[in-house]
């Protein structure tokens, strides 16, 4: 007799991790300040508890990408996918760990910058912020992790599609999403903000996708083991 099988735990996981991740990156972009940063009132912006919880809620969500996309690897274990699932989490592991590095300099980097410069009421430090961040290393290793964040994405997208048991559509608004993660930086913080809450969405269908799927667990005969 057919023994209904538990939920997935690691595809419910990785729901719980996409969605998260989505709402994270919501509040990166909208609450974090958009002063003009060549200025005292944007170096001040960068002390703000805003600009604080604003890129450590990016640092979680990078974190928690490539885990739901771990977490995909584990719902499609032992399928042919399961190769293609676990080269985006790897990928996305080492994008997010780049990125990272970058953003951690935003966070208590530019707080030193920013409270220094409010203290002597000197605007021209913030030369020295665009000294390290636009910085050729800096800059290079940024743009890698940002493209390997891409990359990730897109190899998911593949793995979801091909998955038989997720919506195989879910996974492309996030792929394209992340393909634009540097673009969007250029965008004013209206569009940023809109951009962030499309990632959100996209995040969170992926998310119902992966608890729907953990639901509907096949059931296995033991007697046919």
């Amino acid at each position: 007799m057919p023994v209904p099988q538990a939920p997935d735990s690691r595809a419910r996981t990785g729901a719980v991790a996409f969605g998260l991740a989505g709402v994270l990156f919501v509040l990166y972009e909208a609450v974090a300040p958009r002063a003009d940063q060549t200025t005292l009132e944007g170096a001040e912006s960068w002390t703000t508890a805003g600009w604080a919880v604003a890129h450590l809620a990016a640092i979680v969500a990078l974190i928690l990408f490539p885990l739901a996309y771990g977490a995909l690897r584990g719902h499609l274990e032992g399928t042919r996918n399961e190769k293609t699932a676990f080269l985006a989490a790897t990928t996305g592991y080492i994008g997010s760990a780049l990125t990272i590095s970058y953003y951690g300099a935003e966070v208590y980097g530019l707080r030193a910058i920013g409270e220094r410069a409010v203290a002597d009421g000197d605007a021209t430090l913030t030369e020295v912020a665009d000294a390290f961040r636009l910085d050729s290393v800096a800059m290079s290793v940024f743009a890698i992790g940002l493209v390997l964040i891409a990359v990730a994405a897109v190899i998911a997208a593949v793995a979801v599609w091909r998955s038989g048991t997720l919506n195989r559509w879910s996974g492309v608004p996030f792929a394209a999403l992340m393909a634009t993660f540097l673009p969007q930086f250029f965008l004013p913080h209206a569009g940023r903000i809109a951009w962030g809450a499309l990632v959100a969405v996209a995040a969170l269908w992926l998310a119902a996708e992966m608890w729907r799927a953990a639901a509907k667990a096949p059931a296995t005969d033991p007697q046919a083991a």
